[in-house]
């Protein structure tokens, strides 16, 4: 009960009583977050939001352990997806700019949409601006740089398809 009153109070939207949080996650930013109903956060998730960025996750989503979700923009996560651990989801990258300290270089940042009942395996790294498909499959540990069909199952650093919507059974 600590966890999730913790987490509800840390957040712009009210939780459902039907999440389960097993261990308080990591707020931090402005809060602009919102979650569904019959969500389960296991240990360790960070959830960040700057500036306008805003993450919304969908119901009957799983964020297992360790899951990093940092938004500058937006960030959709759907209905039924289930996120690996300590996958990492970012809508924004620094910028550079010659003669600027990094951190105060700023950064870009584009939303990332990521459908229904999508399965991210873990470790996986999902950069700004790519749209993941209903129905997908991520493989552990890839990167995805580029959106990704509905039900296409890709995999690899940089990620790639590997199997079609046809293709699954």
């Amino acid at each position: 009960m600590w966890a999730f009153a913790s987490l509800e109070s840390s957040i712009s939207g009210k939780l459902d009583p039907s999440v389960v949080v097993l261990g308080r996650p990591d707020v931090h930013g402005t809060g602009n977050v919102q979650v569904g109903r019959h969500v389960y956060l296991y240990r360790e998730v960070h959830l960040e939001t700057r500036g306008a960025g805003n993450i919304a996750i969908g119901n009957h989503v799983l964020l297992n352990r360790g899951v990093h979700i940092v938004s500058m923009s937006e960030i959709t996560i759907g209905d039924e997806t289930m996120i690996g651990e300590y996958t990492s989801i970012r809508d924004a990258n620094h910028s550079r700019i010659l003669g600027e300290h990094l951190r105060s270089s700023g950064h870009s940042s584009k939303p990332i949409e990521i459908g229904r009942e999508v399965w991210i395996g873990r470790g996986v790294t999902i950069l700004p601006g790519v749209r993941v498909g209903d129905h997908a499959t991520i493989g552990a540990n890839a990167v995805v740089t580029r959106d990704v069909p509905a039900g296409a199952t890709v995999a690899g650093v940089p990620a790639v398809q590997i199997r079609s919507a046809s293709e699954v059974t």
